[in-house]
């Protein structure tokens, strides 16, 4: 079957028509890249390639790594910097540009999106993924692989999961408690499979909770199939495959790369030996028949229009800026301004992380070629510092501080070199290079109107941030960066970025400090749910800049919004008006709380965001929809979601410390299912809907103090209520002054489990 020939029903052979060697051979790979054919059925090999910014397909045959040289391709920004636009449209656009492109080379599925939340600044393939908070990941992830997908290309939603380090990636045990390990660390993987259905899914190459994810049948049958209902391929990683055998009765459909037929004769032989249950690979190998199937049926790909794909990623690399500070309105720049541009990175720009996921892009603009261009005065270029050691550093600092001296503004190009982070290891620190730092210095003694653009795959520190007027987070912008930032930088595009994670004011007080990245193979995750900025509001902790910060061209002023309850969902309004002068964007975010919760939760905690663009002047009212599974907590004592009742306060703003109002909104809670027993305590009693009635009547009786004959019953104070609540109330019996006999409790507790 040629590769371009969609088949027809009669010529797919189903599981039945395969030998036991057939099916062992289709759950492995054939190669670096591609499936195993089955010549004798017409049954051909598909592709897969790297992703998940651009398509990594390599030119000639795979190296043992996969890190040849590859097929020019688009390379848009990374997960770092897209996700500031918080706007799943505009990621589906690209992700139907990657779908195109994959298709138009013949690859059935590329590697991506990569959704692992960011636990640590430090972890090397931060600029890979999205934010600190698991929804934000979901939604941008989701949009890149409906556009994929839209295309006839399957997208492999990855790492599944709690891959959030480098460090010993291919052993270590990610150890996280049930909490936050579904809120946190499964919640995006969960939105994305139920909402989008990937065709794949790719297992990290760590342990969880001392479990490999290519052979852990809780996460990869259980949770993922079962409970999330998910249909397509699980994937290794490739690598990442510990135990064949124990892992494809697991839920491990396909290992990649290929291990020279290794793991399949050790299938085959399980299954005579009667310890692998055939079923189980037939289960594997249908599934695989599946997905060569769907890869087949795909139209006949298109041609690739290079220069729209470079014209989108330059509007999403704009829309990927973050303006972190702008005091005195010094941006945007004057065109005619003399303007001092120093900072290699100017001229050299790093636009894409290290690694698997290298794009060889089909151009690439740098900025200052780009600013020269845009601008009508004079600008000057001094690289002040080398990105590869070489030149005297005191005589570049020395021409770069010259050079800002005799123009009206700098502006200042710093970042970290591509050396310093990378798939495959972690940073040992978030400070920009010394020699950067002291650039930036001499700059600023002899002009203060300097703009400092940085160029990061991971959060950088900013002691500078009190001192420098302008500050321009690029992060790693795509190979069309360059141009996007002289647009920004002149207003001829309006930022709207924002924070996706929290820049702190130093590492030590990141979360996951002294917890990460662990020892003896196992990394404890220490701080549960207060991730990012979760932890930093519940701490009252300070820091350089907060998850949502990002700055605008215009101003914006937020209405009085409501919060009301509609069917099941949470509905917020509001008005957004533009007050400035100029058209802009605002990503008004909507932060959920709940005073008084029975359980742990952050202060607030993000639900809801909207991507709104307003003229000059406008007002538009803005709706967030927020489903009820959104405001759900995983109660451990049932193992499952649980939406709480009561009161919960509605805040939105344009981020995380800036809240620009509330609402309050009563939400009913789910019934709780939770038996209770001899062995529960007084205040779960009383919170029970049936039992509760009862023992608080009791209670008050005991606390008007009635007698019992001769004895008196003690009068309980408040002090007295609390201590109760924990008490086990089978241990109630025959407790000196209390009138209560096992037969009541028993009685009662049977009561209250009626139906459960």
């Amino acid at each position: 079957m040629s590769q371009s020939t969609p088949p027809t029903a009669e010529r797919t052979p189903s599981v039945d028509q395969l030998t036991l060697e057939e099916k062992a051979s289709l759950t492995s790979g054939a190669d670096f890249w591609t499936t195993k054919p089955l010549p004798r059925l017409g049954v051909p090999s598909i592709m897969m390639t790297d992703g998940p910014h651009g398509l990594r397909k390599q030119q000639g045959a795979s190296d043992h790594l996969g890190l040849a040289a590859s097929v020019p391709a688009t390379c848009f920004p990374p997960a770092v910097a897209l996700g500031g636009a918080f706007d799943p449209e505009l990621a589906e656009r690209v992700g139907v540009a990657l779908g195109v492109e994959s298709a138009a080379n013949d690859v059935a599925v590329i590697l991506g999106p990569g959704i692992n939340i960011k636990r640590s600044p430090l972890c090397g393939r931060n600029f890979e993924y999205f934010s600190e908070d698991p929804l934000v990941a979901g939604v941008m992830g989701a949009g890149l692989v409906r556009g994929i997908q839209s295309q006839g290309v399957g997208a492999s939603l990855k790492h599944f999961a709690a891959n959030n380090q480098e460090h010993d990636r291919l052993r270590v045990s990610a150890d996280v408690d049930p909490r936050p390990l579904r809120e946190i660390y499964l919640r995006g993987f969960e939105r994305i499979v139920k909402h989008t259905q990937p065709w794949t899914v790719l297992c990290a190459y760590n342990r969880v909770n001392g479990v490999y994810a290519s052979e852990d049948p809780w996460l990869l049958t259980r949770v993922l199939r079962d409970e999330w209902g998910f249909e397509g391929v699980v994937v290794s990683d490739w690598g990442a495959v510990n135990d064949r055998v124990a892992g494809l009765p697991a839920g491990l459909d396909l290992e990649m790369p290929a291990s020279g037929g290794r793991t399949d004769a050790q299938l085959v032989e399980a299954v005579l030996r009667g310890h692998l249950d055939e079923a189980a690979l037939d289960v594997a190998a249908e599934r695989l028949l599946r997905l060569v199937d769907r890869a087949q049926s795909r139209p006949a790909a298109s041609g690739i229009d290079a220069d729209a794909h470079h014209a989108l990623a330059r509007e999403v690399a704009g829309r990927s800026i973050v303006l972190l500070k702008n005091e005195g309105d010094l941006l945007p720049l004057d065109r005619r301004a003399a303007i001092a541009v120093i900072g290699a990175f100017a001229e050299q720009p790093r636009y894409q992380g290290a690694g698997s996921s290298l794009i060889n892009p089909t151009r690439l603009e740098a900025a200052l070629p780009e600013l020269r261009r845009l601008s009508e005065g004079e600008v000057s270029y001094s690289p002040g510092f080398s990105l590869d050691g070489s030149g005297d550093a005191g005589s570049l600092r020395d021409q770069a501080v010259a050079a800002a001296a005799a123009s009206e503004v700098a502006v200042v190009f710093l970042g970290l070199p591509a050396e310093q982070e990378s798939e495959g290891f972690d940073r040992e620190h978030i400070d920009l290079p010394a020699e950067q730092l002291e650039l930036l210095d001499a700059v600023l003694a002899v002009n203060a109107r300097t703009v400092v653009v940085l160029s990061n795959g991971g959060v950088v520190a900013v002691p500078f941030a009190d001192r420098v007027p302008a500050i321009v987070e690029g992060w790693l912008l795509g190979q069309a960066g360059g141009g996007a930032t002289a647009d920004v930088l002149f207003g001829l595009v309006n930022p709207s970025a924002k924070l996706t994670e929290t820049i702190p004011l130093r590492l030590q007080d990141n979360p996951s400090f002294g917890n990460f990245p662990g020892e003896f193979g196992h990394v404890r995750y220490g701080e549960g749910l207060l991730v990012g900025y979760r932890w930093y509001d519940a701490k009252q902790l300070a820091v350089a800049f907060p998850f949502g910060h990002g700055l605008s061209y215009t101003t914006f002023d937020y209405g009085r919004p409501t919060a009301t309850v509609e069917s099941t969902d949470l509905v917020i309004e509001f008005d957004l008006t533009n007050t400035g002068d100029v058209g802009g964007r605002e990503v008004a975010q909507v932060y959920v709380s709940v005073p008084g919760s029975q359980v742990q939760r952050a202060p607030r905690e993000l639900k809801g965001f909207a991507s709104v663009q307003l003229g000059a002047g406008e007002t538009r009212r803005v709706r967030v929809v927020v489903p009820r599974d959104e405001l759900a907590y995983w109660d451990v004592r049932v193992d499952r979601w649980v939406v709480e009742g009561g009161g919960y306060v509605v805040a939105v703003g344009s981020s995380s410390r800036d809240l620009r109002g509330e609402a309050t909104v009563t939400i009913e809670g789910d019934k709780q299912l939770q038996r209770l027993s001899l062995n529960s305590s007084v205040g779960e009693l009383m919170g029970d809907p049936v039992a509760g009635p009862i023992v608080q009547q009791a209670l008050a009786e005991l606390m008007g103090g009635a007698s019992d004959g001769d004895q008196e019953v003690p009068t309980f104070d408040v002090g007295m209520e609390k201590m109760l609540a924990s008490f086990p109330v089978g241990r109630l019996v025959g407790f000196p002054g209390l009138p209560v006999t096992l037969e009541q409790i028993e009685g009662l507790i049977g009561l209250a489990n009626l139906g459960r």
